[in-house]
């Protein structure tokens, strides 16, 4: 795969879990509950560092390593979620930052009422 792209990692994700015949183990539960845990082992390796430290926490090679690790981990069980549930990610996302701008305008900016800025 030369180019990354969200359909595509699906699809090597859904290949690898059918491969092994884990499909019957993907239930929108038990990946949320998969999910939800390798959130918390992110969450892990920043519980005891300060602000800063947490900063430079990517300048550590075996610490950059771990935490790519747990990125992939919620990636891939967010993606295989979506996937099974017929999310498409993207456009939840584009969605949700629509909404959030809306319910959290820019402070001391006002929307002209005809939504098109005088600029």
């Amino acid at each position: 795969m030369s180019e990354l792209d969200v359909a595509g990692l699906q699809r090597r994700l859904a290949a690898f879990a059918a491969a092994r015949d884990w499909e019957r183990y993907h239930t929108p539960k038990n990946l949320a509950a998969a999910l939800s845990v390798e959130a918390s082992e992110l969450v892990e390796i920043f519980q005891w560092l300060t602000p800063e430290q947490s900063a430079r926490v990517m300048e550590k090679p075996e610490t950059a390593h771990r935490v790519a690790d747990e990125v992939a981990d919620v990636l891939a069980y967010l993606l295989q979620f979506c996937e099974v549930l017929g999310v498409d990610p993207l456009a939840a996302l584009a969605a949700k930052i629509d909404r959030n701008e809306v319910r959290f305008p820019v402070p001391g900016r006002q929307e002209p009422e005809n939504g098109h800025s005088s600029e």
